[in-house]
């Protein structure tokens, strides 16, 4: 059977108060009553208008029309959960101003064969529906494993269909080895269930804060390592820093502006973690003084035979 977007009958938006909700309704009834409507589908949209606020009027089945109709779009396939029919305790009944008769298979599936003005079920029971967000931290989390307090702001429900914001503090373990994108679970940290139906999860999407020396290729840590002309070309030991504290590396002979130093291991955690990747930035001094220009006109006479541009014919 198709969903029914109930809001979209009476004309009206989600978070609507109930007092918008009466009167879209008597706006509709108006319109469509079969006395006065001239239009052709007049009494089925009546009917249509008149089932819609049966459950919008209504706190109890107006919560459990939006817990389970957020994932359905009009017209599309509905199929409710199999637990639905644990029940669910209505209150109220009826057309306040006339039944024209027999509610419809949507109707009937959700809220029960049967029902009559003042019916009453059990106590229906839902699961909760999963919450996402996000959470930031620093890759130094990551290579250690971190406890963080977090603050969300998470929707609240009030009367007469309004939605206020409140925050909540929680708790999170952030595990050793996590990656951006990943996702951290709290189990029953989601939505509230219905009745007696288990609350939701709340899943935390990782993302790692900009660093000022560090950046990811995967789970390679990459540093950035400036280092003088003479210290490329001649090469030898150098302290690196790296997330676990700093460790001396070779940097060899010769060496060219983008080499990498490859770190077997030391990059984010895992069972196959990944590397630490030093990259080579070579930078020169700044020329300040006729005796740092002497310099380099030396070293150019020394490399006089050095053709940088043979390739390109220069």
């Amino acid at each position: 059977m198709e969903f029914k977007d109930y809001y979209r009958v009476l004309g009206v938006e989600r978070d609507a108060s109930q007092d918008d909700i009466k009167r879209a309704y008597r706006r509709m009834a108006r319109k469509y009553h079969p006395d006065v409507s001239q239009e052709a589908d007049a009494s089925e949209r009546f009917k249509e208008v008149g089932e819609a606020y049966e459950v919008l009027k209504d706190p109890e089945k107006r919560a459990a029309y939006d817990q389970l109709g957020r994932q359905w779009q009009p017209g599309e396939e509905f199929r409710p959960p199999p637990d639905w029919d644990a029940g669910f305790a209505f209150s109220g009944g009826g057309f306040t101003e006339g039944d024209m008769g027999g509610f419809s298979d949507f109707f009937e599936t959700l809220f029960g064969h049967g029902f009559s003005p003042g019916a009453r079920r059990g106590g229906f029971h839902a699961h909760g529906e999963d919450r996402h967000a996000r959470i930031e931290i620093d890759l130094e989390d990551s290579y250690r494993g971190a406890s963080h307090v977090i603050t969300l702001r998470l929707p609240q429900h009030e009367g007469h269909g309004r939605v206020t914001w409140h925050e909540r503090k929680l708790n999170v373990t952030i595990p050793k080895g996590v990656a951006p994108g990943q996702h951290i679970r709290l189990a029953g940290q989601g939505e509230p269930g219905m009745g007696e139906g288990r609350a939701g999860d709340l899943y935390l999407e990782v993302v790692f804060r900009p660093h000022l020396l560090y950046r990811l290729e995967g789970r390679d840590v990459l540093l950035e390592l400036p280092v003088a002309p003479w210290e490329a070309a001649l090469g030898g030991p150098i302290k690196v820093p790296t997330p676990k504290g700093s460790v001396e590396v070779k940097i060899p002979a010769n060496a060219t502006h983008g080499s990498r130093l490859r770190l077997k291991g030391r990059g984010l955690p895992s069972t196959t973690p990944g590397d630490f990747l030093v990259v080579l930035k070579i930078v020169q001094p700044k020329l300040e003084s006729e005796a740092d220009r002497d310099a380099y006109r030396r070293l150019a006479e020394h490399f006089a035979t050095f053709k940088p541009r043979a390739r390109l014919g220069g």
